[in-house]
């Protein structure tokens, strides 16, 4: 209604306006008034159209609003409706859901209850039968103690001996063959295992070796340098021994010259100071010009190019072992086994036959072999630092690796070669197992005679801690050891267990190369004389 008295209101105003413009004309005097009268009925005409016309027009397009509105919202009250039916049923089956629920639970608890009730019966019944059963055994058991009593009276009668006698002459004889079964078993089962483990382990082992047939030459302390010359003796001495003592400062070794004709001889336990030394005596020679400034000069040159020439060394081990992305450091120190020795034997040259010695082990066993190859030739890193690291040389390799990123697995099987920490992997095992090999190959190594003989004395000793043993030797340069024992206090089974006990000692007590065979020997001799 509003809506109407607006539009209502609008034709009011335009017929208001058509009237005040008429008689503004008119006192304006133009026209006629009779013209203007005419004029301004046909205007009030076409105005009351257009008003009528444009009416209609907002009151049509009001009404389709309208509609629309209703549409609208009627949509959206059935929209709601539905939702809230849907909600209805769906709270609805859930209701019966839980009924039927709630009804199959009553019904479970019922079937329960009546379970529960048949097994207190039968739990019963069962009572009584086990009360029964319980007093029949009972009466049975005095029965049996009874009769048994009377045996034991009759035995002891019998045999006339008591029943503490018998019963520790039957314990001991059970123990006898109780042991003597447990020391067939034992002996059986060590047997079938060394049997099969030596079979698998030669086999790999064999393989290993005879693929890396390297070539071993022991080092010495000492290196000789040829002179042009006699008169060369006294330029290296100089005046007043000063080019001598130059050339010791500067290198760190000691220089000897004596009466041999025509050499030097250059000592010192550091083989890489020895290299030093010796090139750059052959490159004063070379240039002539020998005082304490050159020695200096010529002395650090060499040094220089050693330390280059040490990472090319490990670069070509690492290429020879087929090993990539390692460390410039561990690469260098590679290179640097080249001037260590252990036991006369070359330290680089024993990295790597370890190196390829784990490879084709690993290889059969089934491990990775780049871990196998790496761990084999870092395995004695550690006795290439700087002395003033302590430690023993595996857990300072350990450090190292770890600290250059290598492999747990490498870092671990470094670490435990010589067991000073735990072996994690079995790649550990094959780099002990090949440091081993490569020690006790026939020339690899050398050891002094104090040692060697200090090695066979310590080997008889442990022999002759066993009780039963009258005599041992040990044979073959310390690799076997042989034990006689007494016949009366050692058999058989107990002359295998003292062979395993004694090599398992010397595992444990004693350090020594490659492996040692223990063999026990027992025999009866017995002797008569005819006269």
């Amino acid at each position: 209604m509003s809506e109407m008295m607006i539009v209502i209101l609008s034709i009011v105003g335009l017929i208001l306006g058509c009237v005040v413009g008429w008689v503004l004309a008119y006192t304006a005097g133009n026209k006629s008034a009779a013209a203007k009268i005419a004029d301004a009925e046909q205007r009030k005409a076409l105005l009351l159209d257009e008003a009528d016309k444009e009416a209609k027009s907002i009151k049509k397009e009001k009404m389709i609003e309208a509609k629309e509105e209703w549409h609208k919202r009627k949509q959206e009250f059935e929209t709601e409706a539905q939702a809230k039916r849907n909600k209805m049923q769906t709270h609805e089956r859930q209701l019966n859901q839980r009924e039927e629920n709630i009804a199959k639970r009553e019904e479970r608890a019922a079937q329960k209850e009546k379970t529960l009730q048949q097994f207190e019966k039968d739990q019963e019944r069962k009572q009584e039968i086990l009360r029964d059963t319980e007093n029949a055994l009972k009466k049975r058991q005095q029965e049996t103690e009874a009769i048994a009593s009377e045996q034991t009276l009759r035995l002891e009668r019998i045999t006339g001996m008591s029943r503490e006698d018998a019963k520790k002459y039957l314990m001991e004889n059970m123990l006898n063959v109780a042991r003597e079964e447990a020391a067939q078993l034992v002996k059986d089962t060590r047997d079938e295992a060394k049997i099969n483990a030596q079979k698998e382990a030669r086999r790999i082992i064999i393989q290993a070796i005879q693929r890396t047939a390297s070539d071993h030459s022991v080092e010495t302390t000492v290196s000789v340098v040829n002179l042009s010359g006699e008169e060369m003796k006294g330029r290296i001495i100089g005046r007043e021994g000063r080019n001598i003592r130059a050339f010791e400062a500067a290198t760190g070794i000691d220089l000897i010259i004596d009466d041999t004709p025509e050499a030097v001889v250059i000592s010192g336990f550091d083989p890489f100071r020895r290299e030093v030394a010796k090139i750059a005596l052959e490159r004063l020679m070379g240039d002539g010009r020998i005082h304490p400034t050159r020695i200096e000069e010529i002395v650090e040159k060499t040094r220089k190019e050693l330390n280059d020439e040490m990472i090319r060394v490990g670069e070509s081990a690492l290429l020879e072992l087929g090993i990539h992305n390692m460390h410039p450091e561990l690469m260098r120190l590679v290179g640097k086994m080249k001037y260590r020795s252990s036991y006369g034997q070359n330290l680089l040259s024993h990295s790597i036959e370890v190196g390829f010695l784990c490879g084709i082990m690993a290889v059969e066993l089934g491990l990775d072999v780049n871990h196998a190859k790496r761990a084999g030739l870092l395995h004695d890193v550690g006795k290439c630092v700087d002395r003033d690291m302590e430690g023993p040389h595996a857990l300072l390799g350990f450090e190292l690796c770890k600290r250059y990123k290598e492999h747990h697995t490498v870092c671990n099987a470094v670490g435990a070669h010589h067991e000073d920490i735990e072996m994690e992997t079995p790649v550990a095992v094959l780099v002990q197992a090949g440091d081993s090999i490569s020690g006790a190959r026939p020339g690899a190594r050398r050891e002094s005679v104090e040692n060697y003989v200090k090695r066979l004395e310590k080997l008889e000793e442990l022999a002759y801690s066993f009780e039963g043993v009258t005599k041992t030797f040990a044979i073959q340069a310390g690799r076997e050891v042989r034990v006689i024992v007494e016949p009366e206090r050692i058999d058989d089974l107990c002359a295998d267990n003292l062979a395993h006990d004694l090599a398992a000692r010397i595992e444990n007590e004693m350090e020594y190369p490659g492996q040692i065979k223990v063999t026990v020997i027992r025999e009866r001799r017995s002797s008569a004389l005819a006269k």
